[in-house]
């Protein structure tokens, strides 16, 4: 099965750990054509871009302008440093498992469309919403949305037929999702809290079970994504009577 996971606004750029090999991005070319473009704006003007503040604004220019240099760079799944990529906990994998994670997981990006964990990456700062002078009115969304949804159907159909979504939901507008549902299986677990008088959606724990998933898969490698009815953790366990279909719920509480 395939395992599409989200990245992270926290990057670091020269990782404690780095894997004894790195690959290149499927997608090169186009970040770097887009790097160029987000380059030539002012850090007013990328302030207003990326929805941020002057002090990130100058950070991102920097990056943009240095973007072509050969270094820094890193493996995609090391340079996220947010919580899902905390409890994925990628610098613990053996090498089958870093093996299986290049093959089977895809991490999404406004900027590289597709990674896998070990492509080659800068730090970046970048939009879904961004629209570049270049892509003719169009979003990042809709500049990737058929380049990337053609490589996870591939992917995907070269697999089992089975993807396990664990990207947060507008990453979904990445894709013609509607294509996605229509020709893989798409099993997505949900992640909520107990209050007693209602279930609720807590993102940083959501975050954090996105990445023990993903790690759960990576490590067990299961034939059918069925087996993951019996994972826990944290508290989290899987409640089949409040699952529907492939939406699968794991509840804390």
């Amino acid at each position: 099965m395939q395992i599409l996971l989200s990245p992270s606004k926290n990057m670091v750029a020269t990782p404690d750990f780095r894997p004894p090999f790195t690959t290149r991005p499927r997608f090169q070319r186009e970040a770097e054509r887009c790097a160029l473009q987000m380059s030539e704006l002012s850090v007013e003007e990328l302030a207003r871009t990326l929805q941020t503040n002057l002090q990130l604004a100058a950070l991102n220019k920097q990056r943009y302008h240095d973007f072509l240099d050969p270094e820094p760079r890193a493996a995609a799944v090391f340079s996220y440093t947010g919580m899902t990529y905390r409890h994925l906990r990628p610098e613990a994998f053996s090498p089958a498992e870093m093996d299986y994670a290049q093959t089977h997981l895809y991490i999404t990006s406004f900027l590289y469309g597709l990674t896998r964990p070990l492509d080659e990456i800068k730090n970046y700062r970048m939009e879904g919403n961004v629209v570049l002078p270049d892509h003719d009115g169009q979003t990042m969304f809709r500049f990737w949305r058929s380049r990337l949804t053609d490589l996870l159907l591939e992917a995907v159909g070269a697999d089992d037929g089975v993807l396990v979504n664990l990207a947060s939901a507008e990453m979904k507008q990445l894709f013609d999702w509607r294509r996605v549902a229509r020709e893989v299986r798409v099993v997505t677990p949900e992640f909520v809290v107990d209050k007693g008088d209602k279930l609720k959606n807590i993102v940083v724990y959501t975050k954090m079970m996105r990445g023990a998933v993903a790690r759960q898969i990576i490590v067990e490698q299961p034939a059918k994504p069925e087996a993951l009815h019996g994972f826990t953790y944290e508290g989290y366990t899987f409640r089949p009577e409040l699952s529907k279909g492939d939406l699968w719920t794991w509840v804390l509480g």
